[in-house]
């Protein structure tokens, strides 16, 4: 037997059943009024149009399933699905196609585009604690992808999509975010931001980064352009592993992605690099994860083709 024969993946009820001990862990509460005592279970009837997982307050009389006010809401697509593709997707180390999920899944490719969204929208963290302190050590670069739309071809990077990264060795954690462009105006105060000032920063010997020293406990430079790739615990090596894995999964699954998305491939990039197993999270660890991510956030098919 595989994974995926788990009877949450095949049996509409059970993955209602399945979602609830994950989101109502500590019991359940009306999303209404928030009433927690008096909720009773409305048993499915086709015939009468009562869907599966169904509840009913009895305190505000409103009726609600667990999707609601989570970012599966008013989803069309069957749960027992959804949450297959949120198991593909958070073990699948660089990512699976939305066209790949369409043939898993045997739905349409808009849905099957629009499902992966919203999970990515789910795996997106929202934390903003800095990284580092303590005299730990935090890497910092930046990288380039795809082509701007629009922008004219040019030689080295200025056509092309600008990413800047972190990654925290200390908690083996990620942090990547889009930015407009590479200049120390850009980069130095979203660093700030991002790293605690007891923090040893390391990077490579970019112009935008030569006077972080003053910002940090101390500042570390491998500089790439003599050949240089590390100095015993001074090196980049573990951010380039992140960009390693992160362009792969572009290149060879997602192959384009416009720059209004580019936001949440990174989150989902981040997700799986945090919660990977030299952190101590399996596949099915990784899943509770993202599904315990749903709450409180909303997507709509809309707003996920706007700009971000």
């Amino acid at each position: 037997m595989s994974v995926l024969s788990r009877p949450y993946f095949h049996d509409e009820e059970r993955a209602f059943e399945y979602l609830e001990s994950v989101i109502w862990a500590d019991g359940r509460v009306c999303p209404h009024c928030g009433g927690v005592d008096r909720i009773t279970k409305v048993k499915a009837n086709p015939a009468k149009r009562i869907r599966v997982g169904l509840w009913r307050c009895g305190d505000c009389k409103g009726q609600f399933t667990v999707k609601i006010g989570t970012v599966f809401e008013h989803a069309r697509v069957p749960l027992h699905k959804v949450l297959q593709a949120v198991y593909l997707l958070t073990s699948s180390k660089k990512g699976i196609s939305s066209h790949q999920l369409m043939r898993v899944l045997e739905i349409t490719y808009k849905a099957a585009w629009f499902l992966a969204h919203r999970i990515r929208e789910a795996m997106r963290s929202g934390d903003l604690a800095p990284f580092g302190g303590n005299g730990g050590i935090v890497e910092v670069d930046e990288t380039f992808i795809g082509r701007k739309k629009g922008a004219p071809v040019k030689r080295a990077f200025h056509h092309k999509m600008k990413v800047l990264a972190l990654v925290d060795r200390g908690t083996g954690k990620s942090r990547a975010m889009v930015v407009d462009n590479v200049s120390m105006q850009t980069l130095v105060p979203i660093v700030r931001e991002n790293i605690a000032r007891e923090t040893h920063v390391m990077t490579d010997d970019a112009n935008a980064y030569k006077y972080l020293a003053q910002d940090f406990d101390g500042h570390s430079i491998v500089r790439h352009g003599i050949g240089e790739y590390g100095r015993g615990p001074v090196h980049t090596n573990t951010i380039e592993g992140y960009f390693s894995i992160f362009k792969r999964g572009m290149r060879g699954v997602y192959q384009h992605c416009a720059e209004r998305h580019l936001h949440r491939y990174l989150a989902e990039f981040d997700f799986r690099y945090c919660n990977r197993e030299a952190n101590g999270l399996n596949d099915a660890d990784r899943t509770v994860r993202a599904l315990e991510g749903i709450m409180g956030k909303r997507l709509m098919y809309r707003d996920s083709l706007a700009a971000a």
